[in-house]
């Protein structure tokens, strides 16, 4: 009896197809193709909530192409696979909106496997875009429909300055800053985090842009054009820095707690 080849169908979580080279040496040979469920495992390893269904949102929002095959099923090459680890690290570690690492994506600055093996390149240059460009505006009700948040949350949230929208004709409009802020704020709503306790972060990054414009706000109030860009790319420079040094010292902390 012929041994029983699985088709995708089947075959869910596992990889798929691969093409061998002329030498018949498997290690020149392409990785095979992963399903979504594949992919899924893999990158569990290192981000424990993702989902089949987070993975098809970030597809949804343009931010991924897989291969597809005739009936329809994903096929994810490695480089798909790092990019989406890329993406997964911007969120996780930077909280860049999704609009942000899709430009990122455009500009062709997120790398797969043979970058800097963070995943990500530019990492200062990726606020130059948050920060230069305005901001896509969206209602509370397609804010509570991305985030899953409900409407009370939001507006605790609101109480306690953590997302800031602002006012157009009575209704409030939410920017895509804060949309990420409420997808985080949601994940540690499940863990008993309120509005409230969220203030220590609100008040560490109104210190941290307060000891950023001092050191830069002249700089950028320059009437030299040249003379503000710079200091507009040493603002990024140093968003950059300090998120990486709070982002060191909590983990120095952190490890404490083993």
């Amino acid at each position: 009896m012929a041994p029983r080849v699985e088709s995708p169908t089947r075959a869910s979580t596992g990889p798929v197809g691969t093409t061998a080279t002329s030498n018949g040496d498997s290690r020149s040979r392409p990785r095979k193709a992963l399903t979504i469920g594949a992919v899924c495992k893999i990158l569990r390893q290192e981000f424990e909530d993702i989902s089949i269904s987070k993975i098809r949102y970030l597809e949804d929002q343009k931010l991924l192409s897989p291969r597809r095959t005739r009936g329809g099923y994903r096929l994810y090459s490695q480089d798909d696979v790092e990019q989406l680890r890329a993406i997964l690290r911007m969120q996780r570690d930077e909280f860049l909106p999704l609009k942000v690492i899709r430009q990122e994506l455009a500009a062709g600055k997120i790398s797969g496997p043979r970058d800097d093996g963070r995943g990500v390149k530019g990492a200062s240059r990726r606020r130059a875009i948050g920060l230069e460009e305005p901001p896509r505006t969206i209602t509370m009700d397609e804010l509570c429909e991305q985030t899953g948040a409900s409407a009370e949350f939001v507006k605790e949230l609101s109480d306690y300055d953590i997302v800031q929208p602002s006012q157009e004709a009575g209704e409030m409009l939410f920017d895509d800053t804060d949309q990420e802020i409420v997808r985080a704020a949601s994940e540690l709503a499940r863990f008993g985090v309120q509005g409230r306790n969220l203030r220590l972060f609100r008040n560490a990054a109104d210190r941290e842009a307060t000891l950023l414009e001092q050191i830069l706000g002249p700089a950028l109030r320059s009437r030299s054009q040249s003379r503000r860009q710079e200091a507009l790319e040493n603002l990024e420079s140093l968003a950059g820095t300090c998120t990486q040094l709070k982002h060191l010292l909590l983990v120095r902390d952190l490890r404490r707690l083993r």
